[in-house]
């Protein structure tokens, strides 16, 4: 909640800033407050830098993000009890999307969680959630042999994401592997070799760099994590190397391309009054592993036949819905109210308005028509399966 008695620049002294902020200043970009935190929205353009991302390659600072790492002999046990995935099943250098559930089957978060070693887990969790987070694996994973450290000062994130991406990285000095030797034809051998949600330990300037090859863009690419005062000089290490091939984005383009690709956004698609199969993660629970976690009771038993489901909606012209905007089953005044706009765009890639919204079931099938309340014109839609966009195999 904005507190609008509060002076700008009372606000200002309480805003977190990124490391990377001087670079940012340098480079032009305009500002937003993110969960308390000063980030780049943009530098010149949303729609060019959500194309740079399509079409080649682009930098974003995500020194926001929770870290949160779990280390212990049971740290296996203690996550497998604490979220809905089955982290025990995740090997050293994997990467797994799962949720952290309520006990009555709400989000509280989705997370990304990499097992950095036998037992240690290094937690991801999006910035606004952060100290929640941290405090409910503390709760959760206290019964284990298990520690949680909160350790999202101490490191930075950088993502570059892009088709370019991978030649930016392969050509771009001052990698090695972690370890004696930091060989630099090594690390290019391992980042040859190295799949989608997975990670390598590797080190840049013969600093430690988790390199893992994640993102929230829909295109391939690398998600950095490092200690701050090292991350401008990898900022700068790709700009340079890559040239007009790498475009530094905000969190405006950031937006449009996950919406896209169909990701959902914590508080718009996710949130604790939001079960995982309403939003079509069903999946992500992991019902059929042995033992006890949170959210499972409440689970189990599937979503209640009226709930709202999330779905797809794709329009013609060039009037889109934007979150909150309401979506109704005819164009008429006599028709009914069915869902809600969570996310709502004019797709830069496709041309053309699309939507993801939380309908009435009985709307949810894919080719129903529907209409878009849109400043008070009803837009025809479609209801269409995500994501809106794949990158080319």
């Amino acid at each position: 909640m904005t507190d609008l008695g509060t002076a700008p620049e009372a606000r200002q002294a309480h805003q977190r800033l990124s490391p990377l902020d001087a670079v940012h200043r340098a480079a032009g970009a305009s500002f937003t407050d993110f969960a308390g935190w000063q980030m780049p929205v943009r530098y010149a353009s949303d729609l060019a830098e959500h194309h740079a991302v399509r079409q080649h390659a682009g930098l974003f600072d995500l020194s926001h993000m929770g870290e949160i790492v779990v280390v212990g002999p049971e740290a296996s046990e203690a996550l497998d009890y604490a979220l809905a995935g089955k982290l025990s099943a995740v090997a050293i250098g994997q990467a797994k999307y799962t949720l952290l559930l309520a006990r009555d089957g709400g989000v509280i978060d989705d997370l990304v969680v990499y097992r950095t070693g036998d037992d240690r887990y290094l937690v991801v969790a999006n910035a606004a959630n952060r100290e929640v987070v941290a405090d409910e694996l503390r709760d959760r994973t206290s019964p284990f042999d298990a520690d949680v450290f909160d350790e999202s000062d101490d490191v930075a994130l950088i993502a570059l994401q892009g088709p370019d991406a991978l030649a930016v990285l392969q050509e771009t000095e001052g990698f090695g592997l972690q370890g004696p030797g930091n060989d630099r034809d090594d690390f290019l051998a391992a980042l040859d070799a190295l799949k989608y949600y997975r990670a390598i330990a590797a080190e840049y300037q013969g600093e430690p760099v988790l390199v893992a090859r994640t993102g929230y863009t829909g295109e391939d690419g690398f998600e950095f994590y490092l200690a701050p005062d090292r991350a401008p000089a990898l900022w700068e290490a790709f700009r340079e190397t890559g040239g007009s091939r790498v475009v530094p984005c905000g969190l405006a383009s950031r937006d449009t391309l996950r919406l896209e690709a169909g990701m959902p956004l914590y508080g718009q698609e996710l949130g604790r009054d939001i079960r995982p199969d309403q939003a079509g993660l069903g999946r992500v629970v992991a019902l059929s592993k042995e033992g006890d976690f949170v959210g499972r009771a409440a689970t189990e038993g599937g979503r209640p036949a009226d709930a709202p489901v999330l779905v797809g909606l794709a329009a013609q012209g060039r009037r889109a819905a934007r979150h909150g905007y309401e979506v109704f089953d005819g164009e008429g005044a006599d028709a009914a109210k069915v869902g809600v706009v969570t996310s709502g765009a004019l797709s830069p890639t496709l041309g053309h308005p699309i939507a993801m919204a939380f309908v009435d079931p009985a709307h949810a099938e894919p080719g129903t028509t529907l209409y878009l309340d849109v400043r008070g014109t009803r837009i025809e839609a479609s209801v269409v399966a995500l994501p809106f966009y794949r990158r080319p195999a």
